[in-house]
């Protein structure tokens, strides 16, 4: 099977990459190196099922190349991080909407199965626990740039729908939950690559806000398993599944734990919210999800512990540092 996945070079899409190659499938990759890195897929040039452009996925002719030629696409390609998005809200905004539509549309033209990468940031305020893919969603007014990621992702997800169900298109939506492991970079906001790099230097640990909002978190090695598995199921079109861990921890704790692994002398230190991101942030409380359709699918649920997720991630980001 040859496979396209867009933003190939960014921490989700080069672990898929590497998986998919293992199984024997052919890759090619577009990704416009906005937050992807050419050093995720390096290692990758000299395989002889392996190709890469480099070019934004709104090249629709581009696209339609690299669609007609292939037997199912991975949408991954967004703009992502809460930091990213923030500053630059009308880019993120045109690439996860246009870009999706450009990806919906010619993957309908060839009739080539997509998945299409979501996230929980859809679920907007809830509080409560699991999130189940039918939930309400809620979010704050739009004058608050944080919802616009999630209204963006939402868009997203009323598009594929929609060409699911007027066009027949074979598109499942999948709803990552804070996939974390190696390869992953704190540039964009991301938590735990920056509380493990605040950590490896002794420097303070900034956590934001009150640190008592709670998140659970995905092993990337998991979460690629998942989206090869759903590939290759014939079930699940049309449908929302989320993809995401089981452990609650609140940052504030889960700061602590980093600290203790590493054996850290760095200070945790709570930054408020207006300093970390300007005025009128407002973060999620909570975030768990239910993993009931996502079992059902595929017979797999992501279960690596987060003690080891974190153990494989700060391996990762010691030696770099070396």
């Amino acid at each position: 099977m040859k496979i396209l996945v867009t933003g190939g070079a960014g921490f989700i899409g080069s672990n898929l990459c590497d998986l998919l190659l293992e199984k024997g499938e052919e890759v090619s990759v577009i990704d416009d190196l906005s937050t992807g890195s050419l050093d995720n897929i390096s290692h990758l040039f000299n395989n002889p099922g392996f190709n890469y452009v480099i070019d934004t996925i709104l090249n629709e002719q581009l696209m339609e190349d690299l669609i007609s030629s292939c037997d199912c696409i991975v949408h991954l390609a967004a703009a992502v991080g809460v930091k990213h998005v923030l500053e630059n809200p009308l880019s993120s905004i045109e690439t996860n909407i246009l870009g999706t539509e450009t990806a919906l549309k010619l993957a309908n033209k060839y009739k080539k199965k997509i998945l299409v990468a979501s996230t929980s940031e859809v679920y907007g305020k809830h509080t409560h626990a699991p999130l189940k893919e039918d939930d309400n969603l809620i979010y704050g007014p739009p004058s608050t740039m944080r919802w616009s990621y999630a209204a963006s992702k939402l868009v997203d997800e009323f598009t594929a729908l929609a060409y699911h169900r007027t066009k027949k298109l074979d598109t499942i939506i999948i709803r990552c939950f804070n996939t974390i492991g190696p390869r992953q970079t704190g540039m964009y906001g991301m938590v735990v690559p920056r509380f493990i790099q605040q950590a490896l230097r002794d420097d303070p640990i900034t956590v934001y806000g009150d640190g008592k909002q709670t998140r659970t978190f995905t092993y990337v090695g998991d979460v690629v398993e998942a989206i090869y598995r759903l590939i290759k199921c014939k079930k699940g079109s049309g449908e929302v599944v989320n993809i995401g861990g089981t452990e609650e921890i609140s940052i504030a704790d889960l700061a602590q734990k980093i600290k203790e692994l590493i054996g850290s002398n760095s200070e945790i230190v709570f930054i408020p919210y207006d300093q970390a991101y300007g005025k009128d942030f407002e973060d999620m409380m909570r975030r768990v999800p239910s993993l009931e359709k996502l079992e059902s699918l595929i017979d797999f649920v992501p279960k690596t512990p987060l003690d080891e997720i974190l153990q494989h991630t700060i391996e990762y980001f010691r030696a770099r540092a070396v």
